[in-house]
């Protein structure tokens, strides 16, 4: 199967032609702003389906509208004419195209032109009126907030917020794209197509969570973004580092044993660590807790853990080491430590359940 996709150096036109790229049997001709309408026509001929992105929402001139919107799907309509084929087009037009400016108007023309066209050669054609788009690619300080923002944050520019309260209707790309490409075998015609998942989100939670995100480098709270809304902005965000920016140091502890590092802490579900323990016996611990609970894991080299009930004289022990990954839980109640025996410095990784409160450690002296 051969596609067609105007605009693709744009920022869906990119993230679709990601997605293309791996939909198996799939030919893919990019047609942008460098091209001729020779090269249009010699695309068309060969498509089995266009999606069709290309369009102005920026100009310097209000004309520029219709010469890159309406007039520009008007031309494509007649090229797939004019070479004799009735090939399923695919458009993004906007939520625009029902008000009464300039930009909406255009859009509105796009979509009449391609109805036009279906209703002529019954070819199958998909109307998308795309809200906020937003994802990694998107060119910041153009017409997306989102990546605007996500790239102020990330280049330590301030926020200006004029309506902390407007609700913006927004839908992640990869959703937009996976939507897309889910019409390359439809037949049918749906004027009114609709992304699956959108959100509703004010001005004011967009900036709070991507402050939350940049702050995270230095408090190590991570929010949640594992789902939904909050994940797809933060892979966005990411997405705006500077390369010289991907990495940020952790500030640890040092003493006579070696060094410990709290690496990321979640809002709910406590924190991670990790430990290096020096050879010769070194032995780290000596305490219990009555609810806080950890699990070490060695990743390198070799320890002995013990654990005893505070109630009891009865040690438990456990040899670990990085030849076979094994978790040993600390349990609440039991005074444990670990010891290196290895004649190379041990690595130890930690979890544990709630993050570390100077004021509430639940950690007491206690040898085993």
């Amino acid at each position: 199967m051969t596609v067609l996709v105007t605009g693709s150096n744009g920022f869906i036109g990119n993230n679709l032609v990601e997605r293309l790229s791996r939909v198996e049997d799939v030919e893919i001709l990019k047609f942008g702003k460098s091209h001729t309408a020779d090269d249009l026509e010699g695309y068309v001929k060969k498509a089995d389906f266009i999606f069709h992105l290309a369009g102005i929402n920026r100009p310097d001139d209000v004309k520029e509208f219709y010469e890159g919107n309406s007039r520009l799907t008007e031309k494509l309509i007649a090229t797939i004419e004019k070479v004799g084929r009735k090939t399923p087009i695919m458009i993004s037009s906007s939520t625009q195209a029902d008000k009464d400016n300039d930009y909406g108007k255009s859009k509105l023309g796009s979509e009449e032109a391609l109805i036009s066209y279906h209703d002529r050669t019954g070819a199958p054609i998909f109307i998308y009126r795309l809200p906020n788009v937003f994802g990694k690619w998107c060119k910041p300080n153009y017409n997306s907030v989102v990546a605007t923002w996500c790239y102020n944050v990330t280049h330590d520019i301030p926020l200006q917020i004029n309506n902390k309260d407007a609700v913006l209707t927004l839908v992640h790309i990869d959703d937009v794209v996976e939507s897309f490409v889910g019409h390359l075998h439809d037949k049918s015609a749906n004027l009114a197509c609709h992304v699956g998942t959108t959100y509703q989100k004010s001005l004011g939670e967009i900036a709070n969570l991507l402050e939350e995100f940049k702050e995270s480098r230095t408090s190590l709270v991570v929010p949640k973004v594992g789902t939904e809304f909050e994940r797809a902005l933060y892979g966005t965000y990411l997405s705006y580092l500077p390369t010289d920016k991907f990495s940020y140091e952790l500030k640890g502890h040092s003493d006579e044993r070696g060094t410990f590092y709290e690496i990321l802490k979640t809002l709910d579900s406590g924190q991670f660590s990790i430990s290096t323990t020096k050879p010769g016996d070194i032995m780290r611990g000596n305490h219990y807790h009555n609810t806080k609970n950890e699990k070490f894991l060695v990743v390198k080299g070799e320890a002995i853990i013990e654990l005893r009930d505070i109630n009891s004289d009865e040690i438990i022990e456990y040899r670990v080491s990085d030849k076979k990954m094994e978790i040993v839980e600390m349990i609440p109640g039991y005074t444990h430590n670990i010891m290196n025996i290895s004649d190379e410095e041990m690595i130890l990784f930690i979890w544990a359940n709630e993050a570390y409160d100077h004021d509430k450690p639940d950690t007491y002296y206690l040898k085993v």
